[in-house]
């Protein structure tokens, strides 16, 4: 779960290099849930085949091959990481079937690559007739940014000039929401379809219609679809298992566009391989924030690091009961199968950005009901960050006894309630005499508020395990300044991406609160008897406006502490800029 252009401002790196060259600063959204990177090579797409040819966007002809001078600088802020994991425990059939899979991630990925925009082939094409070191920046950064627009600065262009289509290639590029939500009012019998997570709207001669991811991409979903089932195939019939199931099941499912039995059957995946494909997130509409982009997550599991996780998983609907709303908004008819999954990610394909460093699934509102949702952390990527990134920051913006408390265990926590928080609170909800959901009320605005819900639900329910004897109380004292240092690694992936944006609100209402200060040689710090209170009010705020499905009072806090970074987290953050990397770009072994 994880966004948009929102203000003038945004990564603040950005601005300071364009300062130095003279250029005026550039507007300015890490979910995330910000996508995943999966392709370390620009055109590298083996075994895929071509998609239906798309009509030309009407800005092609503007679309010179012009390179921002800056380019360079911008691919610099990732640092490239090799990712290990840890393969000798894997039996033969297992090998086998990660071989196969590699390739239908690699259909994912191109086709989230068309979903961006549907002239990045055109524009790929391009690219690779073009030679010289002046171009390789360029290239590099089209293949992680999914496309010709730095991501984590409000979608400006670095090559050419073409603005991002707000709604990315799920709908025309001249579609507005106005004339959306006009067509869907007069063909009430649409509405489910053109509302759907998985169809592509286009225009026909009498007016709009909604394609089904299945026919919209037939061709390479049918490919796909063969290569899971020649996987699960590769597993001796004896030996028959889960995995098997969800890889035949989810094969159906990319065919027939009922995602349904395949997210129940990945629910119940055991064993030493967590694998997901298929279309999920939702951050790349702007637009309405309704359609998901394909992804692809190839994982090892590490049993043993699960199992000590794995006392949390029955307080789930504990949890639940100790939301901070009325009982009414509460939701107490979510499953309770909640696994908890430590794997190393072996490969990893689809949404571009920012690599995530854990997930939460499926986004099924019946799914979570009838059963629950998965965790999922994968370790090699957090320590990653953790190590190269996290630490360094709480150096340069804490106080130096908060810096030198910092935890990785805190770390890794937050992160898995961020994950588990996502299946708190609000999901279906009912408005006047009809049942809908959260993320239809909230349309473009739930990426970010959901994040920011997750975030500080985080902490939180921290809080009440602790309190409950569940976790060790000792752990929360080095939580508040382990988040607080979080709050600046993620806000540099910029303020117009979901989990950026989640991150202001989350700043300005502390600070407003008192819950979060700066001292006097303008570090940030928690302040001790106001964060925990705070942490519950925000908590309280956000899922209120979700309860409520509340679109306008959900327009109003983000306008309110969504679009202004703090004058006192600006230098901060200029000063992170120096040699430190705003992420890691992963550069995965061969299996």
């Amino acid at each position: 779960m994880r966004a948009r252009p929102w203000i003038v401002l945004g990564l603040v790196l950005a601005v300071a290099a364009c300062k130095k060259k003279g250029e005026p600063a550039e507007a300015v959204p890490d979910a995330p849930r910000l996508p995943p990177t999966a392709q370390v090579e620009p055109a590298k797409v083996p075994d895929v085949p071509p998609l239906p040819p798309e009509p030309p966007p009407p800005q092609e002809d503007s679309m010179a091959l012009k390179v921002r001078p800056d380019v360079a600088e911008r691919l610099a802020r990732y640092a490239k990481v090799s990712l290990a994991a840890d393969l000798t425990k894997l039996g033969e059939p297992e090998r086998a079937v990660l071989h196969e899979l590699r390739k239908a991630a690699d259909i994912m990925g191109e086709l989230a690559f068309v979903q961006t925009w549907s002239g990045n082939p055109a524009l790929r094409d391009r690219l690779a007739k073009v030679a010289g070191p002046e171009w390789d920046p360029a290239k590099e950064l089209f293949a992680k940014m999914g496309g010709p627009w730095d991501r984590q600065d409000g979608y400006l262009p670095f090559l050419g000039e073409t603005p991002h289509p707000k709604g990315s290639n799920f709908y025309p590029e001249d579609l507005t929401a106005e004339e959306f939500e006009s067509w869907v009012s007069a063909h009430a019998d649409q509405d489910a379809a053109f509302r759907g997570y998985f169809t592509r709207i286009e225009r026909e001669a009498n007016g709009l219609v909604a394609v089904p991811y299945s026919e919209a991409y037939r061709v390479q979903l049918e490919q796909a679809a063969q290569i899971l089932r020649d996987a699960a195939a590769k597993i001796p019939a004896e030996r028959t298992t889960t995995l098997q199931a969800y890889l035949r099941s989810r094969a159906d499912a990319l065919l027939s566009n009922d995602y349904y039995e395949s997210d129940l059957a990945w629910l119940a995946l055991d064993g030493p391989l967590e694998v997901v494909l298929g279309p999920y997130e939702t951050y790349d509409d702007g637009l309405l924030g309704y359609k998901a982009s394909f992804e692809a997550f190839l994982c090892v599991v590490d049993p043993a690091e699960s199992d000590k996780l794995a006392k949390y998983t029955g307080e789930v609907a504990w949890l639940e009961s100790r939301l901070p709303i009325p009982d009414e908004h509460k939701n107490p008819n979510r499953g309770t199968t909640v696994p908890i999954k430590v794997v190393d990610q072996v490969y990893a394909a689809g949404q571009a950005g920012v690599m995530t460093i854990a997930f939460n699934l499926p986004n099924d509102e019946r799914v979570r009901e009838a059963k629950g949702f998965k965790n999922v952390l994968m370790r090699n990527v957090m320590l990653a960050k953790y190590d190269a990134i996290l630490v360094p920051i709480a150096e340069r913006v804490l106080p130096p006894e908060m810096a030198m408390s910092l935890s990785p265990e805190a770390f890794v926590n937050f992160v898995l309630f961020h994950e588990i928080s996502h299946g708190l609170g609000p999901g279906k909800i009912r408005k006047g005499d009809a049942e809908t959901e959260v993320r239809a009320e909230l349309r473009e605005l739930y990426p970010a508020l959901e994040e920011s819900k997750a975030d500080i639900l985080s902490l939180y329910v921290q809080q009440q395990l602790a309190e409950k004897g569940v976790m060790d109380a000792a752990l929360l004292e080095t939580v508040p300044q382990t988040f607080v240092a979080g709050l600046f690694r993620t806000a540099r992936f910029g303020v117009s991406e979901a989990h950026g944006q989640g991150v202001l609100m989350q700043v300005n209402y502390l600070m407003e609160k008192g819950g979060v200060a700066v001292t006097e040689d303008g570090k940030f710090t928690p302040v001790a008897d106001k964060f925990w209170s705070a942490v519950r009010d925000l908590a309280h705020d956000l899922l209120m406006i979700q309860a409520l499905g509340d679109y306008e009072a959900g327009k109003a806090f983000v306008e309110k502490y969504g679009r202004e970074v703090p004058p006192a987290m600006l230098p901060l953050l200029e000063g992170l800029g120096a040699g430190l990397p705003v992420d890691i770009t992963p550069i995965y072994a061969e299996f």
